[in-house]
């Protein structure tokens, strides 16, 4: 197989990369699921292990020492799987309907695809949402003239994140290939994770995504040496988790490409590390 000298596909996440500024969408939906049962946890709990299929992350969730503390507390026992399945139960319309709400396209998105298009990429997207949610967000993109050539949802494969299963799939649709010519770009720890075990060059985001965790509005209103600040910290966990690149936002992305092609082109320097740093 030749090797690549281009990159063919870009994957993108959906909440906090492409749609849903700060990943709002599913925090709330979960932070609600919780309250239901009595126990108050906190955004940046639900947060935790964002990118994650639902029933794996409401485990996550509830595998950590705080919310296993809040939950016996005020469920007076330990959780059972038979609580996840409830809580599931309460989070599914919960998500569905803040996955319509926070539909909107991040900035530069709509540039982003347009300029991919032009150089002939690919576009995929992948989800840890369930397929309900997913479809209110696939027909948020289409509202908006964002329409991916392939989609793909955690329920559609054996695994979801940080499984490369989605990745993988969407590789075979669009035959793409080798893996060196394909970019997966999300914002959580899971998406990243997702990329690297895909074997693809794999990409984080900060401004819009779930480690900042800010809408537009409160990231806009950051002065210069906070944003550098929250930035810092942000890549340096997306780093942290694997990322070969990090980057403002998926408008950054066709600049990537070009640093990315500049190195599959180099002779004896397609498989170093890109870090982007």
């Amino acid at each position: 197989m030749p090797e690549p000298t281009t990159v063919r596909l870009v994957v993108f996440d959906l909440a906090g990369t492409t749609i849903d500024y700060g990943c709002q969408a599913p925090v709330g939906a979960f932070v609600a699921a919780f309250a239901g049962r009595g126990v108050a946890v906190t955004p940046e709990e639900a947060r935790g292990p964002m990118g994650l299929h639902l029933k794996d992350h409401i485990r996550a969730m509830l595998q950590t020492r705080a919310v296993d503390q809040k939950w016996q507390a005020a469920v007076g026992r330990p959780w059972t799987e038979d609580d996840v399945e409830g809580l599931i139960r309460v989070a599914v319309p919960l998500q569905v309907e803040a996955a319509r709400r926070f539909g909107l396209l991040v900035p530069g998105a709509q540039k982003c695809l347009a300029k991919l298009r032009r150089r002939g990429v690919k576009v995929a997207t992948t989800t840890g949402y369930f397929r309900e949610a997913a479809e209110a967000c696939y027909a948020a993109l289409r509202s908006q003239q964002f329409e991916p050539d392939f989609t793909i949802c955690a329920d559609e494969v054996p695994t979801g994140r940080p499984a490369p299963w989605m990745v993988l799939r969407a590789m075979e649709a669009l035959d793409a290939y080798p893996p060196a010519a394909v970019v997966k770009v999300g914002n959580t720890i899971a998406d990243i994770k997702e990329g690297c075990n895909a074997g693809v060059w794999s990409v984080g985001v900060t401004d819009t995504g779930n480690e900042m965790g800010l809408t537009h509005a409160e990231f806009s209103r950051l002065n210069g040496s906070e944003r550098i600040q929250a930035r810092g910290a942000v890549k340096a966990r997306l780093f942290a988790a694997g990322a070969h690149a990090v980057v403002h936002s998926v408008a950054d992305v066709p600049d990537l490409l070009d640093r990315i092609d500049r190195k599959l082109a180099a002779p004896n320097a397609r498989r170093q590390p890109f870090s982007g740093r």
